[in-house]
């Protein structure tokens, strides 16, 4: 079929996460606060609730849609590389997310720390603070 538009929004990946949560508010200025977040988009319902908005945190955007009966919440995780993850970290904490693991260098080659945010998804942060080859990863996993 020929086709007279690209496949995917500009600007877009492949693969965009999508989560579903009971307030799309909160979330939408939880990660605005946390990852200085850009609305890219929202529409409301006819119970004038966010049921769809989209987000854009660094190259990537964010989809997320309200909690209903047919779509319940649920949580999910996030892996995100930053800048800076330690100031990132101490944002989402200050703005009420919950530690999971404080700033820490890994063997990998990323120093990352972690949180839950007040609708029990997970998010991971990491920084690449050194580059490392596939073999001195694998010497390095071995001895975890």
């Amino acid at each position: 079929m020929e086709r007279n538009v690209n496949y995917k929004p500009k600007e877009y990946h492949d693969i965009t996460p999508y989560m579903i949560v009971r307030n799309v508010d909160g979330l939408i200025g939880f990660l605005k606060e946390v990852f200085n977040a850009e609305l890219h988009e929202h529409m409301k319902g006819a119970d004038g609730r966010i049921m769809h908005a989209e987000v854009r945190i660094g190259d990537s955007f964010l989809m997320m849609g309200g909690a209903t009966d047919q779509y319940p919440a649920f949580p999910a995780m996030m892996y995100v590389y930053t800048d800076d993850t330690d100031a990132v970290y101490q944002r989402a904490i200050k703005a009420g997310g919950i530690s999971l693991q404080e700033p820490a260098d890994q063997f990998y080659g990323d120093r990352t720390a972690g949180f839950k945010d007040l609708h029990g998804n997970h998010w991971w942060l990491a920084t690449r603070v050194e580059e490392v080859s596939k073999d001195e990863m694998e010497r390095r996993a071995a001895t975890q």
